[in-house]
């Protein structure tokens, strides 16, 4: 954002009491200050600042964010937020979403959750290469992601490091989540292709276990541990599966990747190797969907 022409960073929020009264760019680690304290007044921010958008990055779940969102919306703000449940929120909490769209309505403002993942990779690719096809049967999405060099919580989220029995216990009691976002990717291509799904079924968290022992800045994870962990989900229409989201990062894959695969008239399959960086591509997205987001209607 701050290296952005034509964008200012006019105000920032936290409710981290380690946050409050300091500079942003202290905390953002800038080369000097950026002239924005941080604060928790959120009411005093957005009257004195008035802004035209809220980069909102706080959770990935639509029920933790919904009163935050809230409050952005009646001040008459546009938001831009990685909240990965909020780029398709009618699968997450239908209620909630129709609050959201009718809020933005009332306030003129636009509401977007984007990201490098749902919000690119495993739906908007997708849904592009789609537009080539004169009939599509099945869509197969990959991502492998090498956990190695990516930011510290996310490899928390994964379980690296953990036992196997660790991993089983957190993921059922959700301090760890795994990823989040799959189901929204999968109603985000079926609506774009016009397609009324029967079921989106979501596959358990399966931990990935380290062959040898491996290990990233963050942790080491011996052999036998969990280094990461794999996801799946399908969109089943007529009894049958005809969207496949497969997702998998752990620390130590000796090959990264996404790949699309269509299969239909033509048959698609488009694969980048590596794949899209996770951290560096959502803050870019992010930032680059702004101006969209403030000229919508």
């Amino acid at each position: 954002l701050i290296t952005k022409k034509g964008l200012e960073i006019v105000g920032a929020i936290d409710s981290a009491p380690t946050k409050v009264g300091r500079d942003l760019g202290e905390i953002i680690g800038a080369e000097e200050p950026l002239g924005v304290v941080v604060t928790d007044d959120v009411e005093r921010l957005f009257s004195e600042a008035k802004p035209d958008i809220a980069v909102h990055a706080t959770s990935s779940f639509l029920k933790d964010v919904y009163l935050q969102l809230e409050e952005i919306i009646k001040h008459g703000v546009n938001v831009v937020s990685t909240c990965e449940e909020l780029s398709y929120p009618y699968v997450s909490n239908k209620e909630l979403a129709v609050k959201i769209d009718k809020l933005a309505k009332k306030f003129g403002v636009t509401v977007l959750g984007t990201g490098i993942n749902p919000g690119f990779v495993m739906d908007t690719l997708p849904i592009t290469l789609s537009s080539v096809c004169q009939e599509i049967r099945h869509i197969k999405v990959e991502r492998v992601m090498d956990a190695t060099d990516r930011r510290v919580p996310f490899q928390k989220k994964i379980g690296a490091g953990l036992t196997v029995e660790e991993f089983k216990e957190k993921i059922a009691s959700k301090q760890i989540t795994g990823h989040v976002g799959l189901e929204q990717s999968v109603a985000m291509i079926a609506d774009a292709l016009g397609w009324s799904l029967q079921a989106i079924e979501l596959g358990a968290v399966e931990p990935v276990i380290a062959e040898k022992p491996v290990k990233s800045k963050a942790v080491n994870v011996d052999r036998g541990n969990v280094a990461g962990l794999r996801q799946s989900v399908r969109g089943i229409k007529g009894g049958k599966p005809v969207i496949t989201l497969l997702f998998e990062a752990y620390v130590g894959a000796e090959e990264e990747y996404d790949s699309v695969t269509i299969e239909g008239v033509p048959n698609i399959h488009e694969r980048i190797s590596p794949c899209v960086h996770g951290d560096v591509a959502t803050a870019a997205i992010i930032v680059n969907s702004i101006p969209k987001v403030i000229n919508a209607e």
